[in-house]
């Protein structure tokens, strides 16, 4: 798997259950996208500089084309499709690829008072 600030990318279910169940104490960030996605070119290198900066989150990148069956699970209908999941639990999801929003949600989700707010 990939290091601390560095962005994971799923390629198999096994993999994307193995990282939910090791990594379900932190603020994920799932980023489903796919090879042809255009927008993909304009976000992803911004999402691994937000990788970079806010080590303790973790950043997943899932191709629906190669998980199926988790885009489905999730709902995804557009992409680029960013889920921010806390203690496995879906709080919050953004659709498109608003740099704003997504640091707004970032720094609002690994907070001390978002985490205690949302036990």
């Amino acid at each position: 798997m990939a290091q601390e600030g560095n962005v994971i990318a799923c390629r198999s279910t096994s993999e994307w259950n193995a990282v939910l169940l090791r990594e379900s104490g932190k603020l994920i960030v799932v980023h489903f996208t796919a090879s042809w996605c255009g927008p993909r070119r304009l976000i992803a290198p911004y999402v691994s500089q937000l990788a970079k900066n806010h080590p303790s989150v973790i950043f997943l990148e899932v191709d629906v084309d190669e998980l199926k069956r988790v885009a489905f699970k999730w709902d995804i209908e557009a992409l680029p499709t960013f889920i921010f999941l806390k203690r496995g639990q879906k709080s919050h999801r953004i659709v498109g690829t608003d740099r704003a929003a997504l640091l707004r949600k970032i720094e609002e989700l690994k907070t001390p008072a978002a985490a205690a707010s949302t036990a």
